[in-house]
């Protein structure tokens, strides 16, 4: 199973915009409450020192002189957790009555007199500066007058509210990052359980259906409609399967009783050498016929019966002996060398017949299409638990881009219509194959072809079936072995 890549994914993409807006809308609102805060305490502020001012002005032009510094007298004491300042100066910028240290070294600004300045202390404070709002009015242009507020309780306020935001924000992006992966998680699940069955479903497997959580959402809708898919190819892939089964077996009986009447034909013509070709070729073409019904029947009912009750143990090495030794005299005959390199005993669950039989179409097409004086080599090597079983030859070999194609019925190559065969071989050695859920590759020989069957087995210590093995192995001297 290929593993896509998380920058590749779309569930990582939908996580990660995921996580953006969240983040982004809740920076958002963290920082409307930040503003708004800082604003309001603002705005407050002013408005206490509007109002302050407000009042000494209103005892400035009802009381005169006197009267404002008997007011300011009593509001310059001090006071616990009062944080409003208060100075007022003759035109040349004196204290007269204060509870700063001077008038601030600053010039007024133009719209209102509103100041922002530092101050390290107040009377005997401490010299920490701390930042101060305050706004000056000219009284009678005689006397300067000044309020304003420590600002110490806003910044403390900023800092609160700013370390707010950031840990709020923190804390977004965490349940984002959380609350996305679990989405992702449930995405990639369920994209998962859809992958798996269509991979077992590209194998072959085409009653496989892709399971709901019955919530009915988007991805039970899809399952719904890929099952329902699947369903309509499942119906008509068995239909023509049927059909062509059918017809296989409708025929097979009144081809046999035609090949036989020839037969009988053949004895009434005997002495005619040339009516005795013609009967022999149509005796050939029949036998030929017949094969193809028998083929397409036996992998009707391998593909059908999907039954393995009847699997026995069985020593895949002894199979290869028994082919070779019944196909040596036909390589013999076409001048072929035959490599043989078997490794240790191999003991699977099968059929043994079966597998005896797609050997024999692999080995079989090996010596059909090499040339003559060419090479067939049979290797089967076991590593661990895995093993495999290759067939390899110098012929004509298959394109790559055939090598899904040729297990398909009666698909053969262009190159290969002029020679006898039905293209049913290696349909029927996939059938079994299947059934044996073992697999089933292709490669290019450099020349040739290359075919491989793998699988993994568990390790067998039977020795009896190991010393059976090396024994029929003796006549192959050592594993290797070139027949002239």
């Amino acid at each position: 199973m290929n593993q896509i890549s998380p920058f590749k994914s779309s569930a990582f993409r939908i996580t990660l915009v995921y996580v953006l807006l969240f983040g982004l809308s809740v920076s958002i609102i963290l920082g409307f409450v930040y503003w708004s805060t800082i604003v309001y305490k603002t705005n407050q502020t002013d408005v206490d020192i509007n109002a302050e001012i407000q009042e000494l002005t209103d005892v400035y032009k009802r009381k005169g002189y006197p009267g404002l510094v008997t007011l300011m007298s009593e509001r310059v004491q001090p006071r616990p957790g009062d944080p409003t300042l208060y100075l007022l100066a003759d035109y040349q910028f004196q204290p007269l009555v204060s509870n700063m240290s001077g008038w601030p070294r600053m010039s007024v600004d133009g719209k209102g007199g509103w100041l922002d300045f530092k101050l390290s202390r107040i009377r005997e404070g401490g010299d920490k500066k701390f930042s101060v709002r305050a706004r000056a009015v000219l009284l009678d242009n005689r006397y300067n007058l000044l309020v304003g507020q420590s600002m110490k309780d806003l910044t403390t306020l900023k800092a609160l509210v700013g370390r707010a935001l950031i840990w709020g924000l923190m804390l977004t992006v965490a349940l984002g990052i959380i609350g996305g992966l679990m989405m992702r998680r449930t995405l990639s699940s369920r994209l998962a359980a859809i992958n798996q069955t269509s991979r077992k479903i590209m194998q072959g497997d085409l009653r496989r259906r892709i399971a709901t959580s019955g919530t009915g959402d988007e991805f039970d809708e899809l399952a719904g409609n890929l099952n329902g898919m699947l369903d309509q190819i499942e119906r008509g892939m068995e239909g023509v399967r049927r059909v062509s089964d059918n017809i296989a077996h409708d025929l097979k009986t009144p081809l046999a009783r035609l090949k036989n009447r020839v037969e009988e034909l053949k004895i009434r013509v005997a002495g005619r050498p040339e009516e005795e070709l013609a009967v022999d070729q149509i005796i050939h073409e029949a036998d030929g016929l017949l094969a193809t019904f028998n083929a397409l029947l036996r992998i009707a009912r391998i593909e059908y019966s999907e039954q393995r009750k009847g699997f026995k143990s069985v020593d895949l090495n002894s199979i290869l002996y028994d082919l070779l030794e019944l196909y040596e005299p036909l390589i013999e005959e076409k001048g072929q060398r035959l490599n043989v390199d078997i490794s240790q005993t191999m003991e699977i669950s099968a059929d043994r017949d079966m597998l005896f039989q797609a050997f024999a179409n692999l080995l079989d097409n090996a010596i059909k299409y090499t040339p003559d004086q060419g090479v067939i080599t049979i290797r089967s090597v076991k590593e661990g638990v895995n093993w495999y079983v290759e067939v390899a030859d110098n012929g004509p070999g298959i394109p790559e881009e055939a090598h899904e194609k040729v297990v398909l019925r009666f698909y053969r190559l262009d190159q290969s219509r002029t020679t006898p065969g039905s293209g049913l071989g290696l349909a029927l050695v996939f059938a079994v194959l299947k059934l044996h859920k073992l697999d089933l590759s292709f490669s290019d020989n450099h020349p040739g072809l290359c075919v491989r069957v793998s699988a993994s087995i568990v390790e067998s210590d039977t020795i009896g079936r190991r010393k059976a093995a090396k024994n029929i192995s003796d006549k192959f001297t050592q594993h290797k072995t070139i027949i002239n």
